[in-house]
């Protein structure tokens, strides 16, 4: 395979403004009760200031991104809250796990509430206030029962000082009531926490907690911060608040102080100088054992009760896991899970070992998207790049083998590619999803609200671009795909729903979308009114066959649907008219959300999408795809292998015409692939084909895994353990959900004495307590985001094989194994490098056939290249570890 190694995409990161649990802890639920923990729907929820948010499945450490709700023009999100109901008890025993609801605030007199099923906003709510700075949910009852569901209330502080209420009752969202208002001038409530179910606690601008009854908005108590112990400003901002089990109330505030309350008497019991600026965000443990917070110094710090004094706390260790100010956090605890989550400024989510602090590494998960924002036209050597509402394409004019035979081509690498063509998507909303055909001449973006289709001629130097005339009935799509023969265009609406249409190119038109009828799935009725609800019926794979006779696509939920294109007078293939596809066994259609009322298709004159006829043989994944891939050639008479990876690490392969799997499926079972790709931390980010090679590639790895011959596990595992020291540790299994556990001869992560240099210029020394570990050893580098990353230049083009030449250790084979690889024998099984970091997506612009290596354009996004604020320091003050 040969490789453009490029950094030319317009990919800015994003800063971390929010982050919020389903559920802090899962240690609340009865253990009396009979259901099963797995079903219990525990979501990550993240929110950028680009108005981006984004929902993470933890899935016990291998931590999922499974959707990204795309912001609009002058959007942020800058709080997050997740109101989860009470559990209920079905008439036959069966548990109704509570509803789960998002809201979101960013720095507007609005509240929104957000529909995961349909990956759009819900509802909006707001009231004759100021901008809503911070948001709390009030909590259920100790006996919560379904009536407790309708009273709760959603409590905003605002920045002229307003206390609101909002009610949340009849699954609706609207302003209530002014609870309170200070009589203190330009007095902002910034943070916010329920000390107990009546009683809210908010942190304010002007250095004073106070404590308000919310049934009739009474001040019970203020306390006041005082002045900076350190002689600094008079005006500290109370940034964070929490409240413990026990009632007592943590705060961090502008002087870098976390402070402890007594939750009875509302007086300060402590006060722990523990960051060098503004502490920003705090979050607790579920048992009140740990207290963790982050700050504008970069650092993260843990707490623990002192023994034998009551009230007493200690700072345990700190240590500076982001490049910038750590803004949120949040903790989850329960299902063998215990972490928290901390972002900001750099963008990249930090899971931190909460009960396994200490001895357990911790894991910087990627700021890129799993679904790579990156397509290509192939046969016109064009890639296809989006972010915010700005489309951009790409030509790379000079195929790699040229390259290679070049002398000078080092000097010409700049000059093989161009920006042929910049498209900005009218509209307040960002792209969801884009797609462009093979030759190049036809392009989709979508919107949450609209799909724009643009007809493109690359005449020469110029690409002319010219729109198509496309009527979506004011409905945007989450993800959209164009047929390889580019005669159809399809995508997913709301969510769930796949739609089709086709492509006039020669009237420059598009036919009036039709809906595909999805089969019908018998899903318990507890877990359809649980949770989330059919949240993990969203479509988040869709791929189209080479000769675009065939459609696939697959859910959350691990479900897969197939359609084929029925031509009038055609018969389909295994001798099946398809006049009756339609009207397809019961067995198949259960009770389910899905309905196929109301079904456009069966009114298309001309070819059609049908439903396969085996297609309710394919089986349930029991993990959600991160792959969805159809073979370039055709493995039977009219059947194409299709290629499922899921979150897992499983690799299956399917015969969707004949709803089965395939023979080479059935012998190379999950334990038969090669260790390194099934210990590999993080997911498949997607797949190109090389005849029956396929080279799938994650964040921070690339594999090529020959699909045409059984792996030998017992040889694999002996060659894996003869690795170079340029390759990747291998990492231990996971504990909390973080990193793996430390070595027994690797530094703790307790605190440690260590002296430093004073001032700029280093005179004189200082012994502070540091987190002293072994870098070698950090978590980072199994996400791809290494502190010490040593990038190429820019512009630098790596030929895989001549790379492979150069380079040793790099191949996981003996000798012999690697010297067939580089001369482009197929005999090797599979080869995998870490050299390529992170990995926003790889794309062909060339088609390899049988022994022509396959060309491709990989694309790297490292932070390094990212504007990131500037780093704010104090004057005179010099940062220190």
């Amino acid at each position: 395979m040969d490789i453009h190694r490029c950094r030319f995409v317009n990919y800015p990161a994003s800063a971390i403004n929010s982050i919020a649990f389903t559920h802090s802890t899962l240690a609340s639920v009865s253990a009396t009760r009979k259901y099963t923990q797995k079903n219990i729907q525990v979501r990550l929820a993240i929110g950028r200031a680009n108005g981006d948010i984004e929902i993470w499945n933890p899935l016990n450490g291998a931590w999922h991104q499974e959707l990204v709700i795309p912001g609009g023009q002058d959007r942020s999100v800058d709080g997050l809250v997740w109101v989860t109901d009470a559990d209920e008890e079905m008439a036959d025993g069966k548990i109704i796990h509570g509803k789960s609801r998002l809201f979101s605030i960013g720095y507007t007199s609005t509240i929104t509430e957000w529909d995961l099923e349909k990956a759009k906003a819900k509802k909006h709510a707001s009231g004759q206030h100021g901008d809503i700075w911070c948001l709390g949910v009030q909590p259920l009852p100790h006996k919560a029962t379904a009536a407790s569901n309708s009273n709760r209330k959603l409590v905003a502080g605002t920045v002229d000082g307003n206390l609101v209420l909002y009610s949340l009752e009849d699954d609706d969202l609207k302003f209530e009531k002014s609870l309170m208002r200070t009589p203190s001038k330009n007095v902002k409530f910034v943070s916010i926490d329920f000390q107990s179910r009546n009683v809210v606690v908010v942190g304010c601008s002007n250095g004073t907690i106070c404590a308000y009854d919310i049934r009739n908005g009474t001040l019970l108590r203020q306390m006041t911060l005082g002045t900076d112990i350190n002689g600094g400003s008079k005006n500290i901002i109370v940034w964070s608040v929490k409240c413990l089990p026990n009632g007592d109330i943590v705060s961090g505030d502008s002087t870098g102080q976390v402070c402890i309350w007594d939750g009875k008497t509302y007086t300060q019991a402590q006060r722990i100088q523990s960051h060098n600026q503004d502490v920003l965000c705090l979050s607790v443990s579920a048992d009140g054992s740990k207290i963790v917070s982050g700050g504008m110094d970069r650092r993260t710090a843990i707490y623990e009760p002192i023994a034998g004094q009551a009230g007493r706390w200690t700072k345990v260790f700190h240590r500076r896991y982001h490049g910038h100010d750590v803004k949120a956090m949040a903790s989850f605890e329960g299902k063998g899970m215990s972490v928290v989550v901390s972002g900001g400024s750099d963008s990249n989510p930090v899971v931190i070992p909460l009960r396994g602090a200490g001895r357990e590494y911790h894991r910087t998960l990627s700021h890129l998207p799993q679904n790579a924002t990156l397509q290509s036209a192939a046969k016109a050597r064009l890639i296809l790049s989006w972010w915010g509402n700005e489309v951009r394409i790409w030509h790379l004019l000079t195929p790699a083998q040229q390259l290679l035979q070049d002398p000078a081509a080092s000097t010409n690498l700049r000059k093989n590619r161009k920006l042929v063509a910049k498209i900005l998507v009218r509209g307040e909303s960002s792209i969801s999803s884009a797609a462009i055909s093979e030759d190049g001449t036809l392009l989709a973006a979508a919107t949450a609200s609209d799909i724009k289709v643009f007809q493109l001629d690359l005449a020469g130097e110029q690409l002319q671009i010219r729109k198509v005339a496309f009527e979506t009935l004011g409905r945007g799509a989450s993800k959209i795909q164009i047929s390889p023969d580019k005669q159809w265009i399809s995508w997913v609406e709301d969510g769930s729903k796949v739609m089709a249409a086709r492509v006039d190119s020669e009237n420059h038109t598009v036919s009036r979308p039709s809906k595909l009828p999805r089969l019908r799935r018998q899903i318990p009725k507890n877990l359809l009114l649980s949770g989330l609800g059919s949240y993990d019926r969203n479509i988040t794979q869709m791929a189209f066959s080479p000769d675009s006779r065939m459609l696939a696509v697959a859910d959350l939920a691990g479900y897969m649907d197939t359609w084929v294109l029925r031509v009038p007078q055609e018969e389909l293939p295994n001798g099946t008219s398809g006049k009756n596809d339609d009207d397809e066994d019961d067995a198949n259609r259960s009770s389910d959300s899905e309905s196929d009322e109301d079904d456009s298709n069966s009114s298309v004159e001309g070819p059609r999408w049908v439903r396969n006829p085996k297609a309710g043989l394919l089986p349930k994944l029991s993990a959600a795809p991160v792959v969805l891939s159809f073979s370039p050639t055709q493995q039977e008479e009219d059947d194409y292998s299709l290629l499922v990876i899921t979150t897992l690490k499983q690799l299956f392969v399917f015969n969707p015409r004949h709803g089965s799997l395939s023979e080479w499926s059935r012998r190379n079972t999950y334990h038969k692939l090669p260790e390194q790709f099934r210990e590999t931390r993080d997911l498949v980010k997607g797949a190109v084909w090389q005849g029956e090679r396929v080279w799938v590639y994650g964040v921070s790895f690339l594999f090529m895994l020959d699909l045409s011959r059984d792996f030998d596990p017992e040889k694999d595992n002996l060659v894996s353990k003869r690795k170079s020291q340029g390759t990747k540790r291998k990492r231990q299994a996971n504990e909390s959900g973080a990193g793996g556990r430390m070595d027994k001869n690797s530094h703790g992560l307790g605190p440690q004495k260590v002296r430093i240099a004073q001032g700029p210029e280093g005179k004189g020394w200082e012994e502070v307590d540091a987190m002293i570990v072994d870098d070698g050893k950090s978590v980072a580098s199994a996400s791809g985001i290494e502190d010490n990353d040593d990038f190429e230049d820019e512009d630098e083009y790596v030929g895989e094989l001549q790379r492979l030449r150069e380079e040793n250790g790099e191949v996981d084979g003996d000798e012999e194994g690697r010297k067939e690889l580089v001369e482009g024998d197929k005999t090797a099984k599979w080869w995998h490098t870490y050299q390529f970091r992170p990995i926003l997506g790889i794309v062909p612009v060339g088609n390899g056939q049988g022994d022509v290596p396959v060309e491709v354009a990989l694309v790297e996004r490292p932070l390094s290249g990212v504007d990131l604020p500037e780093r704010y320091f104090a004057e005179g003050e010099w940062e220190r570890r």
